[in-house]
């Protein structure tokens, strides 16, 4: 997945734990595991502001975009399944 998620830089940086991250957020080690390893396929916004705030940090901080390697069928939205309205062509 071409999201990267980047709570072990912002650990480090904080000098924090998974465990305390987790108790300070509101969420539980096991969730916070699936989210920092980037296994989680969503994340609410509440959370995501909650982890922001008790890192001291923007959602860029913790989130970022890396495309995918060629040839890997993956391209733009269009040819990832994005929908388009019935009746309209793609632009």
């Amino acid at each position: 997945m071409p999201i990267v998620v980047d709570i072990d830089v912002m650990l480090a940086k904080r000098k924090m734990s998974v465990g305390e991250l987790a108790d300070r957020v509101g969420i539980t080690p096991a969730n916070l595991a699936v989210l920092k390893n980037g296994r989680a396929k969503a994340v609410r916004f509440t959370t995501l502001a909650a982890l922001c705030e008790v890192l001291d940090c923007q959602p860029g901080d913790l989130l970022r975009w890396e495309p995918d390697g060629p040839g890997d069928g993956n391209g733009t939205a269009q040819e990832s399944g994005a929908s388009v309205p019935a009746g309209s062509s793609p632009q």
